[in-house]
């Protein structure tokens, strides 16, 4: 009995290891879980946005237990040729980068490279003796500071408790210190390197004491360096060599090559007075600039710098539904996402949830909203792209737009109670 006890205990650990590497595939809806027929709400919801002209279009990708079940384009890549959106088209993905970053971290932190609560001054030097923005004035940007109580650590800046705000859409203060000082949020215009930037921020006071409170900010960016300190590789070699490679991320990129540059999907904004979509002009937010997949600015901000399409983010959100196993291969171990995908802010709250290593985590009273299962990790990007994983219920859903502002940004929510709805 021992023995064929110990056989079925084999078997099922062998069922599990081909289940977390198995590679996505397209597949039927019925046949993996969802209902065909009510998936095609989704269908008829996106399409009055774009009829209604408060999108150009959208792609929406759902996985369930490693089978795709919706992969789909709406609407227009580009409204002034009439190219209609594809599938596999390239997003500007923004702050989804920051979730590709933290597991590069923790990737590095596996291999004992450090621990997350050492200090960040200890890798760049620059944040040593932080300080704390007292007394600012407007007039000239001028400002003074009180010592921190300790220093940033590596878990405060995968929380964005670290006291570090945002260039540029942040809080007006510390926006005007970062534009001072010449500091961006990674949509770079002219060339500049990561680590001169990073060098920069780390003499700038804090908003707050370091971990005092949730502050969305430059933390990723940090984080991005600190890859490339650790590991001797630029931010853009590591990923691909560490990440996308080992994955089959064939279309995510700091830097789209021009081959594929036809792909990349036009980006819209709203009219001030109608807010009817209207193509993205230099004038929509300045200092910005949409061009920066195609404008070798060299850049690789770790926080906001890559392109994707929604089959390669899914591949990668799947890695991690997985619990760090991918068609074989093993970027992080099941503990670690663990880690990452659990509440590491204590009673601090985002909103009715908590923030992980690198995401939002969906709480018990989160839940109650749209009926994402507790314990799924969610973010999006500047440009209108979101998703998230449910790993109680094995399903990867990405939707990706490419606007801001975005006055109907309610579609995020409905396509989540859209999915929840079609599942069996």
């Amino acid at each position: 009995m021992k023995r064929i006890r110990l056989l079925f205990i084999g078997i099922a650990l062998q069922l599990t290891a081909s289940a977390q590497s198995k590679v996505l595939v397209p597949g039927t809806a019925a046949a993996n879980g969802f209902s065909g027929e009510r998936l095609q709400r989704i269908d008829r919801v996106i399409q009055e946005y774009v009829q209604k002209n408060w999108i150009k279009g959208a792609t929406a990708l759902i996985a369930h237990n490693g089978v795709i079940v919706y992969n789909k384009a709406f609407g227009l890549n580009n409204a002034q040729s009439g190219t209609p959106l594809k599938s596999n088209d390239i997003f500007r993905i923004a702050s989804q980068t920051k979730a590709i970053t933290s597991v590069a971290v923790m990737m590095l932190f596996e291999e004992g490279k450090f621990l997350l609560d050492d200090p960040i001054s200890k890798f760049i030097p620059s944040f040593a003796r932080p300080k704390v923005l007292d007394q600012f004035n407007a007039a000239d940007s001028s400002y003074t500071t009180v010592p921190a109580k300790r220093e940033i650590t590596i878990r405060d800046l995968l929380t964005h408790t670290s006291g570090l705000d945002y260039a540029q859409i942040g809080s007006p203060n510390m926006k005007a210190i970062y534009a001072k000082a010449g500091l961006e949020a990674g949509f770079v215009i002219k060339p500049q390197k990561l680590a001169d930037a990073i060098d920069r921020l780390g003499t700038l006071p804090l908003v707050h004491q370091p971990g005092e409170r949730f502050t969305y900010g430059l933390n990723t960016d940090v984080l991005g360096r600190l890859v490339e300190v650790v590991s001797g590789k630029s931010l853009d070699a590591f990923f691909h060599e560490r990440i996308f490679g080992p994955l089959g991320m064939q279309d995510t990129y700091f830097q789209l090559p021009q081959a594929k540059q036809s792909r990349l999907v036009s980006v819209y904004t709203e009219d001030r007075t109608t807010k009817a979509v209207i193509p993205w002009s230099d004038t929509t937010f300045r200092g910005v600039t949409i061009d920066y997949p195609v404008n070798n600015n060299g850049y690789f901000a770790g926080g906001a710098g890559l392109v994707s399409t929604t089959a390669d983010y899914a591949t990668f959100l799947q890695m991690l539904v997985n619990k760090g196993v991918y068609n074989g291969k093993q970027l992080l171990s099941r503990h670690t996402v663990d880690l990452m995908t659990r509440n590491q802010i204590g009673d601090l709250m985002l909103g009715n949830n908590k923030f992980g290593l690198g995401f939002e985590i969906t709480t018990e009273k989160g839940a109650a909203k749209l009926g994402q299962s507790a314990g799924s990790f969610a973010w999006g990007g500047f440009f209108g792209t979101s998703y998230w994983g449910d790993p109680k219920e094995n399903i990867v859903a990405l939707l990706f737009v490419q606007q801001w502002p975005f006055s109907h940004g309610e579609i995020n929510d409905k396509f989540k109670a859209l999915v929840y709805q079609a599942l069996k």
